[in-house]
């Protein structure tokens, strides 16, 4: 569950971020998917997206998207919206708040967002700061579906999505290489399972 789902002393440590999202009135989740867009996985996400008239936040690597630029394009034009995941998946605390600061900086040259997502979720002080500083607005997770693990199932990874998923959860799936074969599996069932409980999906929203 430390992994899964992030325990309050580990969200204090980031006060201004955004790990859950509730609405009044309205039971919500947020899907969101990290480390893309690469040709072998995007485009089925958003394939299975469209099936199920979905919209979804995608935090892209910017060299990603310097490679795959028309994969980008088709994630905007498909009505969904994007964040920022450093140019290079940068972890945070292996590298100094100006490098981390210049890396993102170079991913939003190419990602015309103000969320940004920290690679593993790994920041040092002051590099929070400085992000906010810059216009950028930190976006986290109140479940990640540890789809990414070769330690995981298939099912394990849907299975963790039933269980932490409630009200306004921030969901994390990965359109990644590493993560493809729990995530064909998981993510359509997943999503079958939040509509029957009656959840609508909702993008992240503006904060400019």
């Amino acid at each position: 569950m430390l992994i899964e789902q992030p325990p309050i002393l580990y969200r204090l440590l980031f006060p201004n971020s955004i790990w859950r999202l509730r609405v009044p009135d309205k039971k919500t989740v947020y899907l969101t998917f990290d480390d893309g867009p690469i040709p072998e996985v995007t485009p089925w996400v958003l394939s299975i997206l469209n099936k199920y008239n979905i919209k979804a936040t995608f935090f892209c690597v910017g060299d990603n998207v310097r490679k795959y630029g028309h994969i980008y394009d088709q994630i905007i034009k498909e009505g969904h919206i994007t964040g920022n995941h450093t140019f290079h998946h940068m972890q945070g605390w292996k590298n100094s708040p100006k490098k981390f600061l210049s890396d993102t900086n170079d991913a939003g040259k190419l990602i015309n967002s103000q969320l940004f997502r920290p690679p593993h979720g790994h920041m040092i002080f002051p590099q929070p700061g400085l992000l906010k500083k810059n216009g950028y607005k930190i976006i986290m997770w109140d479940v990640v579906t540890r789809d990414y693990s070769r330690f995981m199932t298939p099912e394990q990874v849907l299975a963790n999505v039933k269980r932490y998923t409630r009200d306004g959860s921030v969901i994390v799936f990965h359109d990644s290489l590493k993560a493809e074969k729990n995530l064909r599996y998981a993510l359509p069932l997943a999503i079958e399972w939040l509509l029957e409980q009656g959840y609508s999906f909702e993008l992240i929203p503006s904060y400019r």
